[in-house]
Formats: structure tokens, sequence, C-alpha cells
């Protein structure tokens, strides 16, 4: 009773910063009608593509359907719903959508494939820590962190598309020019990292070189190019928004705008600690391990995250 209990208590607080959040979004009147709207849409569009299947299924994995079409309903309800200045209003919904369609699009083809008929690895890795966190119920895990993904969706990682598609300034400013650009550059070298893996295994596989270690191109800087790139795809957003931000401050709701400041910020940690530790190079590095004997020499030379020059042995 009392395990039970703690992890209640455990599991309550991971939705806090949610519904804070939401609650002070919530007092900005010019955002109501779009975050409910997108928050209503997202709980319906997570509800029938990851928690119905899920529950049936008892696999987690169609959450990585749900999560990047429900960026795309974000691009969509920007340009549905923008009342601001209608070039950013189209660069806003364009990140999003290019961003939300890229994964989504290859979730679908996934599914498709076959891939998802067993569960992903990196959600048999949280099967993990459920089970070393002393969560024995599996389909209160599963409903859990499916809806911890649509929570981000409907409040932080929808803040800059709400900031900027009710921003009237009437021109782009020098600051959103620059998140553009770093957007279009991290979103094409991202792409271009899992082209340079799909072309190095097809080639090993081609070759019946099995258990190969992927170490070409731009993944001899980083052992996760991709999910550092999507990180930085995030932060370039981020810096979009700001001059959205400051043209909506208002001193009347002084805590609530430094709270949402806050809260864009957060963005990165959240995006950061999802692609490291949660569902990104940790649980994918575990069963690579076990899978791929020369990993452990391409963990000592190459960094696990960030980029740099390879690391020499002492």
């Amino acid at each position: 009773m009392k395990l039970a209990l703690r992890n209640f208590f455990t599991r309550s607080i991971g939705y806090l910063p949610y519904f804070f959040f939401f609650n002070f979004i919530y007092q900005v009147e010019i955002f109501r009608e779009m975050l409910l709207i997108n928050g209503l849409l997202q709980l319906f569009l997570f509800l029938v593509v990851a928690c119905i299947p899920a529950f049936l299924t008892k696999k987690m994995s169609y959450v990585d359907i749900a999560w990047p079409w429900g960026l795309v309903l974000i691009g969509i309800l920007a340009l549905l719903l923008g009342t601001g200045y209608k070039p950013r209003i189209y660069l806003v919904a364009g990140m999003y959508l290019c961003s939300g369609l890229r994964m989504g699009i290859g979730a679908l083809i996934l599914l498709k494939k076959g891939h998802l008929n067993s569960e992903l690895s990196r959600y048999n890795y949280q099967r993990r820590r459920w089970d070393k966190a002393g969560y024995k119920n599996l389909n209160i895990s599963l409903q859990y962190e499916i809806m911890i993904q649509c929570f981000a969706n409907i409040t932080f990682l929808a803040i800059p598309a709400i900031l900027m598609s009710t921003n009237s300034t009437n021109s782009i400013s020098t600051l959103e020019y620059t998140g553009l650009g770093l957007w279009a550059i991290w979103f094409l070298l991202e792409h271009i990292s899992d082209l340079q893996k799909q072309r190095f295994l097809k080639k090993a596989f081609l070759e019946k070189k099995k258990k190969q270690v992927c170490n070409v191109g731009f993944w001899k800087y980083t052992r996760h190019p991709n999910y550092f790139s999507e990180w930085m795809v995030w932060n370039a957003i981020i810096i979009a928004s700001i001059s959205s931000f400051i043209s909506s401050y208002s001193e009347d709701q002084q805590l609530v705008w430094i709270i949402i400041f806050m809260g864009l910020f957060y963005i990165s940690y959240i995006m950061y600690t999802t692609l490291v530790y949660y569902t990104g190079a940790v649980p994918s590095e575990y069963y690579t391990l076990q899978k791929r004997p020369n990993y452990k020499a391409y963990q000592e030379q190459t960094n696990m995250f960030f980029p740099g020059p390879l690391k020499v042995k002492q």
C-alpha cells in the first residue's frame, strides 16, 4: 500500500509542471483559443493513435506516431488560428510542419513495414525502469508515459507557435531570421545524419558484414548526431520566438510572462533529457552494446551527444 501511494505521488508530481504552465498560459487572453483547441485535439489524437493501441497491444511504440503528428497539428492550428503577421505565421507553421511531417511520415513507414509489431527498444528500456522503480501495473505505466508526451505538446512545445502566430508586429526581426536559419541548418543535418546511417547499414548488409558500428560522416563526431540535431532544431525555434515574447510582454501580468519566458527555455531542457536519457542515447546504447561488440571501442573514442574530435587514448 505504501509503495502504491508513493508511486502515485511520484507520478502526480511528474504531471505538475504541465498543469502549472497551462494555468499561467491560459491567463493570456490572446492565447486562449489556440491553447484550448490544441489541447482538446492533442488529447483526441493521442487517445486514438497511442492510448487505445497501447491498451490493446501493451506496446508504447505507437506514441512515436502520435507525438510528431501532434507537432503537425500545432503547425496547422498556427495557420488556421494565428491572428498575427502572416509571414511570421507561415514561418513558424512551416518549422512545425516540416519537423512533424519528417518524423511522422517516417513513423508511418515503420508501421507499414511491421517494425511496430514488437516494442521498440527504447520502450523496452522504459519497462526496466518501471520494474526498478516498483511500478508493477503495465497499463498505468503505458498510459502515464504516453500522456507525458501529450501534455508536452499541449503546453511547452506549443508555446513558440502560439507566441509567434499571435504577434502582429509587421516585420520579421533579425532574431527570427537567425532562428529560422539555424533551424534550417540543423533540420538538414538531422536528415543527412539519418541518411548516412541508412546507407552505412545497407552497405554492411549487402557486404554481409553483420553488427557493424556506424562511424561515418557526422557519426564520427558524435554517437548520436540525429539526436543532437533535433535538440538544436528546438533551440533554434526558441531563438526565433524570443522576439514575439518581447513584443507580447505585458507588465500588467508580469509574473505570467516571467513563467512563460522560463517555459521557453524549459523546452531545451525537456528535449535534452528526452533525447539523451529518456528515449534517446542512453536506452539506445544499452541494447547496441549487447548487439555490436565493437560499440564499446566506439564509445571510448566518440562523444555521446555533443560533437567533438575523436578522443585520444592515454
